[in-house]
């Protein structure tokens, strides 16, 4: 592996920087391509004669700017485009991934009866400490984790949900088989995740991520509560709408 320029020869960029000007250069002339793993941080202090630390900020920067993706236990890969998310639109998530022609998959994390907190009462509109259903599912595209879901589910709308197998079929697709959403509420931040989220979506704890807090409507009822947390580097938001007729 040849030194990059831009290091310790030149002084008119930090290290740290040459770092990362010698890969960026390799991930956009196509040498390294979507989804190739790069070398590892001991392999590029190894090769490049430069420090731990350089190498880490290097990495860490070019993965705040969507050039790479870091994913614990596996390595550091180059970044795919960023897909299209439009927050504002209730798809099932598995559907849009077979849409772009790539393999859903989901882990289940919990899928349990809990009482319900002073916020899911509220959300739900039921009683606080009523008996709600509540699922934590991380779902794949091609392997990767996109999307950390946390669903609270009112079970007077959706009384068999902890029935289903949610390795083979989505909560959307549960809730669209009791009825179709009549409503939605929407709200959107963007966060940084927290040490458990971090690590089931196998992402640093610096990497910002799209929080996106989800209530939708079954008739006059809220059928479910949703926390839905992405990457941030995975995602772009897009969303186009036409002006109402006037």
């Amino acid at each position: 592996m040849k030194r990059p320029t831009g290091t310790a020869t030149d002084a008119a960029l930090p290290l740290y920087a040459g770092v990362k000007q010698w890969i960026a250069g390799r991930i956009r002339s196509g040498e390294w391509p979507p989804r190739h793993r790069i070398p590892s941080e001991s392999e590029l202090v190894d090769a490049l004669k430069v420090s731990r630390m350089t190498v880490n900020r290097a990495l860490r920067e070019l993965s705040l700017e969507g050039l790479l993706v870091r994913m614990q236990g596996l390595g550091s890969f180059v970044a795919e485009d960023k897909q299209p998310l439009d927050v504002f639109e209730v798809r099932d998530i598995a559907e849009e991934i077979v849409a772009r022609g790539r393999a859903h998959s989901a882990t289940v994390v919990g899928l349990e009866r809990v009482q319900a907190s002073a916020d899911i009462a509220e959300s739900l509109g039921v009683a606080v400490a009523a008996a709600v259903f509540r699922s934590i599912l991380v779902h794949r595209e091609d392997g990767v984790p996109v999307q950390l879901e946390t669903r609270h589910v009112n079970p007077a709308v959706a009384p068999h949900y902890l029935d289903q197998d949610f390795a083979r079929v989505t909560p959307s697709q549960v809730l669209t088989g009791v009825g179709r959403w009549t409503e939605a509420e929407h709200r959107v931040e963007a966060v940084l995740p927290t040490a458990w989220e971090s690590r089931l979506l196998g992402i640093s704890r610096a990497e910002p991520c799209l929080l996106i807090r989800r209530r939708t409507w079954i008739g006059d009822s809220v059928a479910s509560s949703v926390r839905l947390v992405f990457p941030g580097g995975r995602y772009r938001i897009e969303n186009r709408q036409r002006s109402p007729a006037t």
